[in-house]
This record gives structure tokens, sequence and C-alpha cells, in this order.
């Protein structure tokens, strides 16, 4: 054996010495070692590593080389098996192998289909000149014919996200002045203030009307009820037998809530200048004939 060969059989041994066994955790000294022992081999067999790229036209891909050289020393080390060969023939065969697949996908203008219509390789990163004079890379070239689709279906949905969440927050704030106005109207007026020690009722007046607490957190726990159900019914298209299931709340009743929603919402865009876009869709769009 030559010097050579001798250093990369002990450089192997060192390697597959300190991998650990089926089930236990490398240590930090046994990785430390392989990394020493196969930075050693590569170090080896770095000078056929440069002839194999030459002998397979690969120079101008030199560091995509390399690192399929480098994986095809790590899994010669993997495979390797002493006792049948040496090592410097196994992994001759598996840089060979590496390196041909890299050919193989790099190069596809030398395939015979490839030669009947003239392709020809070119790398990435290659920069030309684009139509504006400015300097562009072949990725930028690239024409991906769905992405006008995607930007216009991804703008869309998230207009229409924000409308609907618009669109519900005006009817639940709606809602909300609503039931608050009707609370006032029902609200009993403030106790009688006591001024230089005399007893004063105060003056009827809609702000000196004082609303229960409780009666605004139940208030609000309704609200919050209704924007589920009306997100997942009008909105998700959840089914009754579901929202039933989840709210707790009888079929019959979820469909009146999605049904005065509904209306409500539409009477609240059209009185609204920010949906007055969807206002006019709709009165565009023709009304299509009743067949009986």
């Amino acid at each position: 054996m030559s010097k050579t060969t001798i250093a990369l059989e002990a450089a192997v041994a060192t390697v597959k010495a300190n991998l650990p066994e089926d089930g236990q955790k490398q240590t930090a000294r046994q990785r430390a070692a392989v990394d020493k022992a196969f930075a050693r081999i590569l170090t080896l067999i770095a000078p056929r590593i440069r002839h194999f790229i030459r002998q397979y036209g690969l120079v101008g891909h030199w560091e995509d080389a390399e690192q399929v050289c480098s994986i095809a020393v790590h899994r010669a080390i993997e495979a390797y098996d002493p006792e049948k060969a040496q090592f410097t023939t196994f992994v001759n065969w598996q840089i060979r192998g590496e390196l041909q697949s890299l050919r193989f996908r790099l190069m596809t203008d030398q395939r015979p289909s490839a030669r009947k219509v003239e392709a020809t390789t070119v790398s990435i990163e290659a920069i030309s000149t684009g139509e504006d004079g400015e300097d562009i890379s072949a990725v930028g070239m690239i024409e991906d014919e769905e992405a006008l689709f995607r930007t216009e279906a991804g703008a869309s949905a998230y207009l229409a996200e924000a409308a609907t969440i618009t669109l519900i927050d005006g009817y639940i704030e709606h809602l909300r002045n609503v039931a608050l106005d009707r609370m006032r109207r029902q609200a009993r007026p403030k106790r009688a203030a006591k001024v230089a020690g005399e007893m004063r009722t105060s003056v009827w007046r809609a702000d000196n009307l004082a609303i229960d607490p409780a009666e605004l957190e139940e208030l609000e726990m309704r609200l919050t009820h209704n924007r589920e159900v009306i997100e997942r019914r009008l909105f998700d298209i959840t089914t009754l037998d579901t929202l039933e299931g989840d709210t707790g709340v009888n079929k019959e009743r979820v469909r009146q809530i999605a049904k005065r929603a509904a209306k409500t919402m539409a009477e609240l865009a059209a009185q609204d200048p920010r949906f007055a876009l969807m206002t006019d869709h709709r009165d565009s769009v023709p009304t299509q004939p009743t067949i009986h």
C-alpha cells in the first residue's frame, strides 16, 4: 500500500470508530474526532477529486462538483467494508457516480433531444441585459404565468376579508347603539342630591340615567355571541347543526340571527360610502329570470 492509501484507511477507521452506536448520542469528543478525520480524508483525496472534476468537464461548476464529491466521500465512509476492497477504490466509484449525476443534471443540452432544438445550458446566476438596459439575472427573466392570477386572487381575498370585518363591526356597533338607547330609556333617574342641606331631585336628562353595569356586561356577551354566529353562518357557511352543537343555540334562533344580520348589513352597506363599490356592483348585476 502507498502512504496515501494507508493514511486514508487510518482516517476512515477513526471516523467509523467514533460513530455512535444505535440509540446512543454522539459525544462532543467523538464529533470533534470525526470532523478532524473527515477533513484529513478530503485533504488526502483532493488531487483525485480535482482530476475527476476536470475529467467530467465540470470545471465551470467547480463549487457544486466539490460539494457532491464531499457527499460521495461521506457515503463511501458509511458503506465501506475493509474486507471487500480498499477505500481508495471504493471512494473512486462513489465520486464518479456523484459527478456523473451532477453532469447529467447540469448539462442537459448534451442529450440528443436537446441537441435537436439547439438547447444551451446556462447558469441561473448569469447576468444579461433587460429591455430597459439594466442588468437582470436569468431567474428574473423567467415568466411566472400564474403570478398575475395569484396576485389578483390574493388581493381579492384580502379586500373581501377586510370588507367582511368592517361590515360585521358596523353591524355589531349598530346593535350596541340600539341596545344602549333602549337601556337609557328604561333606566331610572339618579338618586336625589343633597345641595346646601336640602334634598333636590335632579332634572330628568338622558345623560343623568344610570345603566346597570351588569346589563352592560350581558350586552357585550350577547354581542360577542351574535358575532360568532354571524361570522360562521353567513361568511364561513357553517351548517346549522354544527352551530347548534358548538354554541348551544337552537337552529331556528341561529337562522333568525343570521337573517336579521344579513338584512341590516345590506342596509348599512347601502348607507356607508366605504361600501359604495359593493352596492354599485350589486345593482349592476342583471337579475336572472325566474323559471317556473
